[in-house]
């Protein structure tokens, strides 16, 4: 009898064992070697950063099974992937751990490229049932809109999973005739839920927002595979000053019911001159990497009629003194503009205009003074300078004859300083000494400089 209890106690251990190593294998096989961080914490608990982790990977495949056009948008872990931040994070350890998708925020973005995926409503059901809550945000599609047109359709502008307390925000990118990709604003309706996520940390959706195309990279991070922006300096530039505002068109067809816009054939000539004009100096300033603004009537064209006005016969842009470069002439001599005239220096006054047939180019240089900026004019034949002073503004980008421009954010002040109260009202006779609300003497050019300060060509 005791011979035969040996041999069960025996056969019980050698199973014990068996069944043992057989759990290490698959421990082995399934968690320790896989790609990522490790699932469980030397407390042998789950950790904030696994399930973080946990809950990217769950969304990511749903993603992969319906080939949505994803990229990682989240700035917190965009930056992290810079090379310092990298650095300094492979010095503080050097163990397996979520180093990027795990941020000190419950959200991680991504960014949906809508013109790269039919929507599909199984994927949201998917979500679903894997344990996915979602809140939905759609508004109108101002892609529809336009003077003759107001826009009424929705679209998806913003999709918010939660799933253990994390939050994967998809903000949706959509192309606009202007060549670059835009997202809309998160507003939610009275209806909807306001605590459903933290919505002041989000990186997207305060406002409007406009972007270059950018190229994409498919790399491996944290262990998943994911497509990112190739240059994420540039991208995170982008996100920074993304801040876009549409085009008034309610206030625009009211303007033009008004004051109907004239179709005769040299309003036409124009409009399609100063397209074509305003498109050469983004592409050459874009070149130097100088940014611009519409300034002075065009400003006012584009915030009053959605348009230029045709019978200003220019193109009026700004651009920071601090941001001027002085191979700027031949740049423009390069894109086929003759040079009009070059007023002042770049410490005073700095004016630079060029035609191009019967359309003229000018050029504004704006100069910092405490809470005001100005920019400043000159008489060729008396040498007397003006300043033209503006309140202090941020830019913001929109969208003028199929180009994604810069305006200031604060256009109605803008405009209001140029222009008066009376803006809205078209002038057709105009000094630009006197008329602009803005407008001051500066004093005279000395004749001794007249030569290097005021050329006229």
């Amino acid at each position: 009898m005791p011979r035969v209890n040996r041999t069960v106690v025996l056969s019980l251990l050698i199973v014990s064992s068996c069944v043992f190593l057989l759990f290490q294998l698959y421990y082995y096989r399934n968690y320790v070697t896989r790609s990522g961080p490790h699932i469980l914490s030397q407390t042998g608990h789950l950790t904030a950063s696994d399930i973080q982790w946990q809950t990217v990977k769950k969304f990511l495949a749903l993603a992969q099974h319906f080939r949505l056009p994803l990229f990682l948008a989240d700035t917190a872990a965009l930056t992290l992937l810079s090379q310092d931040a990298l650095r300094q994070r492979d010095r503080q350890t050097r163990e397996p751990h979520c180093s990027f998708l795990c941020t000190d925020r419950p959200i991680t973005s991504f960014a949906l490229q809508a013109n790269l995926w039919k929507h599909n409503a199984n994927f949201l059901l998917a979500a679903e049932q894997k344990g996915f809550e979602l809140l939905q945000v759609r508004g109108e599609d101002p892609r529809l809109a336009s003077l003759d047109t107001l826009s009424g359709e929705e679209i998806p502008l913003h999709f918010l999973f939660r799933l253990h307390g994390y939050i994967i925000h998809v903000v949706f990118l959509y192309e606009r005739s202007g060549n670059y990709l835009w997202h809309g604003a998160l507003r939610l309706k009275a209806n909807m839920d306001r605590s459903f996520a933290p919505f002041k940390l989000l990186d997207y959706g305060r406002h409007t927002g406009a972007y270059d195309r950018p190229k994409l990279v498919l790399t491996v991070l944290d262990g998943l595979d994911i497509r990112i922006p190739h240059n994420i300096t540039r991208f995170l530039s982008e996100q920074r000053h993304a801040h876009f505002l549409e085009c008034r068109y309610r206030e625009a067809r009211t303007f033009l019911q008004l004051y109907p816009e004239d179709s005769s054939p040299a309003a036409v000539d124009f409009r399609r001159n100063a397209k074509s004009l305003l498109h050469i100096a983004a592409r050459t300033l874009a070149g130097l990497d100088i940014p611009f603004w519409l300034s002075s009537g065009t400003c006012l064209g584009w915030f009053r009629q959605c348009s230029v006005i045709s019978y200003s016969r220019d193109v009026d842009i700004g651009i920071f003194i601090v941001d001027f470069k002085s191979d700027i002439v031949a740049a423009f001599k390069k894109a086929g503009l003759l040079l009009k005239h070059k007023f002042g220096k770049a410490d005073d006054s700095l004016e630079l205009s060029f035609v191009s047939g019967d359309v003229k180019l000018d050029i504004f240089f704006f100069y910092e003074e405490g809470d005001i900026v100005w920019n400043g004019g000159t008489q060729a034949k008396s040498g007397r300078k003006f300043k033209y002073i503006f309140p202090r503004f941020s830019l913001c980008w929109t969208e003028l004859l199929e180009l994604k421009v810069r305006v200031p954010c604060e256009t109605l002040d803008y405009v209001t300083a140029n222009y008066g109260t009376t803006w809205s009202i078209p002038v057709r006779s105009w000094d630009w000494k006197s008329s602009p609300s803005n407008v001051q003497e500066n004093g005279v050019w000395p004749p001794a400089e007249w030569e290097e300060l005021i050329q006229v060509y």
